[in-house]
């Protein structure tokens, strides 16, 4: 299966300067990773890990004081290289809605409220294919009679709907065009877990009806359970973990990653789940060495001094720990002890 999507070492820090006092915040440090054609990759990691800040690059939606420090973010379409960090906004845009769209973490911030849904998606179709007003309108209403979303959602204004509907709504208007590539930040957010599932299965449905390639970027492990096909863990702006879903949610060996696991509620357990210890680091002066060292029960004198690469340990499994590097396997009984 070929990449559609190359990261290499790509670092972008928020840099601020205020009363001579210049301030950087490394929310993505060194990060490299590979997305596959067709797949749903899921990205995870606890609030404040840096997966928005990700996304934003990934998407070229990157803007001061967010910089690009170093390192290089590839996309790859019909056999065509295209390095976005190097490109201007002209070229970014003739990408966009065609190529590459972005389903935002609230239906609002895309939704015009004053402009009813059938002229949304008039004003985005229009803008990046040369179609009229009732070709679009068309368009539009056979797409969303495909996804099985009712006609009338176009004369509604955007307060009319329920908080579902407009999330429905505001991934067929990022899809209409048959992207390639989809960004979706937190989709299912604010929604109940009723919502949550038909969510869900629109966004199954369309990947599987298109063959797009999904980046999911959510806190939420049940719904990168749902629908990515592999995972990366994110944490402290480092990726710490990738593996596909089933081998994350069932073999997790970062401890990092293991705390996430375990956090987890079970339907057939009544104890109460335990938290990681501590807080994430402030990115404007993490911990040398490993980021999660201060919040590991298992941390070494080397995990204090010595940043662990993110070393293959078996095919498709990657891990950023010196215990796994070491050949320290902590077993789930000794881990539950530590904890």
């Amino acid at each position: 299966m070929r990449n559609i999507v190359e990261v290499n070492n790509l670092k972008a820090y928020y840099i601020t300067e205020a009363f001579g006092i210049e301030r950087t915040v490394k929310a993505v440090d060194g990060i490299s990773l590979q997305i596959k054609t067709g797949e749903v990759y899921g990205i995870a990691g606890e609030s404040g890990c840096g997966k928005s800040t990700l996304l934003k690059v990934l998407l070229g939606a990157h803007q001061p004081p967010l910089t690009i420090v170093d390192g290089s973010v590839k996309y790859f379409f019909d056999g065509a290289e295209i390095a976005t960090l190097s490109l201007d906004h002209n070229s970014l845009r003739d990408l966009r809605w065609k190529e590459v769209s972005y389903i935002p973490q609230g239906s609002m911030h895309v939704l015009n409220p004053v402009r009813r849904i059938r002229d949304t998606f008039y004003d985005f179709i229009t803008a990046h294919a040369p179609f009229g007003k009732a070709e679009s309108t068309e368009m539009t209403r056979v797409y969303l009679r495909g996804l099985g979303l009712p006609e009338k959602v176009l004369a509604a204004y955007p307060h009319q709907l329920s908080g579902g509907m407009r999330q429905r709504v505001t991934i067929a208007l990022a899809t209409i065009l048959s992207p390639k590539l989809i960004f979706a930040d937190e989709p299912t957010t604010a929604l109940d877990v009723i919502v949550q599932r038909g969510v869900i299965q629109l966004l199954k449905e369309i990947q599987q009806k298109e063959g797009s390639t999904i980046v999911l970027i959510t806190h939420d492990l049940g719904v990168h359970a749902n629908l990515a096909d592999r995972i990366g863990v994110l944490y402290a702006g480092k990726l710490v973990e990738e593996a596909d879903k089933y081998t994350i949610l069932k073999e997790p060996r970062h401890p990092y990653t293991q705390y996430l696991i375990n956090s987890l509620p079970r339907l057939d357990e009544r104890a109460e789940r335990v938290s990681i210890p501590g807080r994430p680091p402030a990115l404007d002066n993490p911990p040398t060495g490993c980021r999660f060292h201060p919040r590991c029960p298992f941390a070494m004198d080397k995990c204090r001094t010595d940043d662990p690469e993110l070393l293959p340990i078996l095919p498709g499994h990657r891990v950023a720990c010196h215990l796994v590097a070491d050949g320290l396997v902590v077993e789930e009984a000794s881990y539950a002890t530590a904890r």
